[in-house]
C-alpha cells in the first residue's frame, strides 16, 4: 500500500517513522518547501507544491498512490482543501491527521479572531508591545500598524511588508516556560500574537503569557473540509492505514 503523507508537522514525521516499520506499506512524504533547512522525515521525500488540485490528482495518478494522510500543519488550510479535491476526484481515501487545540485556563487572558486581519485589528488595541509568533507568513496583515512595537519570531526571515517598528527573532522550538518568560520580561511584551496550532512544543509562551497577566490573540484553526475523517493521534491513523490495508 503506497502512501502519501503531507507533512512538514511532527505527528507526519512521527507517523513516517511508525509507518515505514510496518509491512506492506511504502511511505512517500511531501514537504511544501516554505522552511529553508526542514526537519526531514524518514523515508522517501518530495519537497514542493503539486500545481494545484490538478497537479496533485495528477501526481497522485503517476506515483500509483492507495491512500493521502493529510498532516500538515493546522493553518494550511489550502492544501487540505486541495487533497480533499484531488482524493474525491480519484476516489482514494483521505484521513486528516489533526493534533488537539489549545483551551484556556482560568487565569487566561484569551481574545479569539478569526484570521491575521482581525488579529491586527485587536492587538492593536491590547498593547503598545505586541510578540508575534504566527511564523513568516501572515505578518504581513500588521505592516500597516505605525505605532505599536513588534518582536517578530520565525524560523525563516519573513518576505512581506513589516511594520515599521519591528524586530525579527529567529528562533526553532520547543521553548521552555522559563525562556519565554525571559523574553517577555526583556523585550518587554504586553501582548501576544498567536495561532491556534496545539501541541505542547510551543504552548510553553502560553503558560508564560499566563504567568506575566499578558493578553493572548489567539486566531482560530481555518475549517477542515467537510465531510472528511480526522484523527488526533499518530496511533489512530495508523490504525486507519491498518484497516484500509486489510480492506484491500
Amino acid at each position: 500500500m503506497r502512501i502519501l503523507i503531507l507533512g512538514g508537522t511532527r505527528e507526519a514525521r512521527e507517523l513516517a517513522d511508525i509507518v515505514t516499520g510496518e509491512r506492506g506499506f511504502e511511505i512517500v512524504s511531501s514537504l511544501a518547501g516554505r522552511v529553508r533547512e526542514p526537519v526531514l522525515p524518514v523515508g522517501e521525500v518530495r519537497v514542493g507544491g503539486f500545481g494545484g488540485v490538478d497537479g496533485l490528482r495528477e501526481w497522485l495518478a503517476d506515483n500509483d498512490i492507495d491512500a493521502i494522510v493529510d498532516a500538515t500543519h493546522p493553518f494550511a488550510g489550502t492544501m487540505s482543501a486541495h487533497a480533499a479535491a484531488a482524493a474525491g476526484g480519484l476516489g482514494l481515501p483521505l484521513i486528516h491527521l489533526r493534533r488537539p487545540g489549545w483551551s484556556p485556563e482560568p487565569a487566561d487572558l484569551w481574545v479569539r479572531v478569526a484570521d491575521t486581519a482581525a488579529a491586527a485589528t485587536v492587538a492593536a488595541t491590547l498593547g503598545d508591545r505586541v510578540f508575534l509568533t504566527i511564523g513568516r507568513q501572515g505578518v504581513g496583515a500588521f505592516a500597516h500598524l505605525t505605532e505599536p512595537w513588534f518582536l517578530i519570531r520565525a524560523i525563516d526571515p519573513p518576505t512581506a511588508a513589516l511594520p515599521p517598528r519591528h524586530e525579527i527573532l529567529l528562533a526553532r522550538g520547543p521553548f521552555t516556560v522559563d525562556d519565554e518568560c525571559r523574553l517577555l520580561a526583556g523585550r518587554r511584551i504586553d501582548v501576544l500574537v498567536t495561532k491556534d496550532s496545539g501541541g505542547e512544543l510551543t504552548a510553553a509562551k502560553l503558560t508564560a503569557a499566563r504567568e506575566r497577566g499578558i493578553p493572548v490573540v489567539m486566531i482560530d484553526r481555518p475549517p477542515l473540509p467537510p465531510g472528511e475523517p480526522v484523527a488526533d493521534s499518530v496511533a489512530a491513523v495508523r490504525d486507519w492505514l491498518i484497516g484500509r490495508s486489510g480492506a484491500r
